[in-house]
């Protein structure tokens, strides 16, 4: 146990701490300050917290929301009043949207210094407004058993609340006055016997069991035991064995446990599955013989699209990137049941969908396919135009930015981390990741889909964990500069594979594209950044890769330490329309 009892700051930030460590806190990210000083001590000298100082507050925010995802576990994050809470709101917004727990602890001023012009002081009073799992105001600190033990409820609620009844960022305003530095003053003399060990006894978290963030599917358990917990939705007479299920973005903890699932799920229904490129399924291929990787293209051709269209689908978890499936899934409208094991609306196509918490709650109606024929038309088309894009790629000698995607799985090591930033890396890796069973480790921000923050992710996923690759475009890259200030505290290594075209290569594929000006200048927004100039600044290793051979020497293995560079160097003026050739053509047969 760690008190401090020089002043009354520093014994209430010291009861915080030591309470968040009870309750499970391992990892805090600090951004400096004054206001923030009795938090910063307390955090920095406990012995079972690491605490990472990280300078810019969004990026230590996505820092710190990169070590949740990978860990599944709340990260406090720590900063000083004013403005430095609301560089916190972009990284607040993912971990909403994506469902990452974050305590974050904002400093601010007592209320006699707020709206007088008081320096660094705004009104921080739920600055993250319902992006937040919840929010209070702490009480101004005392050397008071009472206000101590309210201290130590309140935590143990917002730590809940991080994580139930889904994982989320949670607020605590905290304000302090002076002296913020830990001075001896004797105002803690009175109360030092009644604050030991005994204080926190009680406090601890039992979380419910999670599997993973976000959708987690349960095994169906026999039909009297699914009966007794779900009675079943009532047979519908539209209902028939012609079924598809859909598997979408995910990060599950227990990855294996996730494709074994759903493995049993596609096997005792005979369905196919369709798997998004950011779910662990086409990175465990083993587990399922159902999958379908190539759906974009397949659905691109009106005559197959036609022949597919299903009676009913299992949607598992949101729908994957692909606008193709999801412009089909609009019109054919289909019967959907959308398993999610939270709150959200999962369907932007506002069709005939069955929210359900979980498989368990299937309906008895769904019955297994019975002449296989559908089931085989899908793994017949997805092998041939799996073979088609394996020839394609393999004869493509120029540095195309689709081939990454494609070659990724055939190179890193097994079970690598793998960051995938948004806009064009994600696209890419759904329509060319193939399948493998290397148990790569897919992460990425589709909460909100934001490229803020890319770089500073990365870093918290990789810190403490195994040589870890992030997948970046430029804009992205350098949207998030600031993450490199983090490179000396790493604890792991970081291989940042940067695909350089000069701008934003997801806008030509977009018809504004077709309009120059303004298109260049206010869409692609090309930049003229020297990558290796940027990286010799943060003391970031550098190297430009000219051809695929050096491409798959340098990561098939990886560095154990430090941060390094991979540039590719790309043509989005050609990539755009080689890749929109490629998929329209993929699934054209004679």
């Amino acid at each position: 146990m760690k008190l401090d009892f020089c002043n009354t700051n520093t014994l209430w930030a010291s009861v915080l701490v030591e309470t968040l460590v009870r309750l499970g806190l391992e990892t805090a990210v600090v951004s400096p300050g004054s206001r923030s000083t009795p938090l910063t001590v307390a955090l920095a000298l406990h012995p079972g917290v690491e605490a990472v100082p990280v300078l810019d507050e969004r990026s230590a925010a996505f820092f710190g929301l990169g070590v949740a995802k990978r860990t599944g576990k709340p990260v406090v994050l720590v900063c000083t009043s004013g403005t430095a809470g609301a560089n916190y709101y972009p990284a607040v917004i993912e971990a909403r949207e994506s469902r990452v727990p974050l305590l974050l602890l904002t400093a601010d001023r007592p209320p006699e210094l707020r709206d007088c012009a008081s320096g660094q002081t705004i009104d921080q009073q739920k600055l993250f407004g319902n992006f937040s799992n919840g929010y209070a105001e702490l009480a101004i600190p005392a050397a008071d058993l009472g206000l101590l033990r309210y201290l130590r409820q309140t935590l143990v609620q917002a730590w809940r609340q991080t994580l139930l009844p889904v994982a989320g960022p949670v607020h605590l305003n905290c304000p302090f006055r002076d002296p913020l530095a830990p001075l001896e003053d004797g105002s803690t003399a009175a109360i030092k016997e009644w604050v030991d060990d005994s204080f926190f006894t009680g406090v601890q978290f039992f979380p419910l069991p999670r599997t993973g963030q976000g959708t987690v599917p349960s095994e169906s358990p026999p039909t009297d035991e699914r009966n007794t917990l779900h009675p079943p939705i009532p047979p519908s007479p539209s209902l028939s064995s012609q079924g598809l299920i859909i598997a979408g973005p995910a990060q599950p903890l227990d990855a294996e446990a996730y494709c074994d699932a759903i493995a049993n799920l596609s096997y005792h229904l005979q369905w196919p599955v369709l798997a998004e490129g950011l779910s662990p399924l086409r990175n465990h291929a083993a587990f399922n013989p159902h999958l379908i990787t190539t759906y974009d293209a397949i659905l691109r051709q009106p005559d197959l699209a036609a022949q597919l269209v299903p009676d009913q689908v299992i949607q598992i978890g949101p729908l994957p990137t692909s606008k193709t499936l999801r412009q089909w899934l609009e019109q054919v409208d289909p019967l959907r049941w959308v398993v999610d094991d939270g709150y959200r609306n999962l369907d932007p196509l506002h069709g005939k969908t069955v929210p359900l918490a979980s498989l368990i709650e299937l309906p008895e109606s769904i019955e297994a396919a019975t002449d296989g024929n559908y089931l085989k038309t899908w793994l017949e088309l997805d092998f041939k135009v799996r073979q088609r894009l394996d020839q394609t790629f393999e004869k493509t000698t120029d540095l195309v930015e689709s081939k990454v995607a494609w070659l990724l799985p055939r190179t890193l090591p097994a079970e690598t981390p793998l960051v995938i930033a948004n806009s064009m890396p994600v696209r890419d890796i759904e329509w060319f990741w193939s399948l493998n069973d290397r148990g790569i480790q897919p992460y990425f921000n589709r909460g909100a889909n934001g490229i803020d923050g890319t770089l500073s992710t990365a870093l918290g996923i990789a810190h403490g964990n195994q040589p870890t690759v992030l997948l970046t475009g430029d804009l992205a890259l350098l949207h998030d500069t600031n993450g490199f200030l983090s490179c000396p505290r790493l604890r792991g290594h970081l291989t940042i594979v940067l695909i350089n075209n000069s701008g934003g290569g997801i806008f030509e594929m977009l018809p504004i594209s077709k309009f120059d000006p303004p298109f260049e200048d206010f869409f692609a927004t090309p930049q003229t950044v020297n990558v290796a100039k940027l990286c010799a600044a943060y003391s970031a290793d550098y190297e430009r890769v000219d051809d695929w051979q050096t491409f798959s020497q340098r990561l098939g293995s990886l560095p154990q330490a430090g941060v390094r560079v991979l540039e590719v160097r790309c043509d989005r003026k050609t990539d755009a329309p080689f890749r929109q050739t490629l998929l329209n053509t993929l699934a054209k047969f004679p």
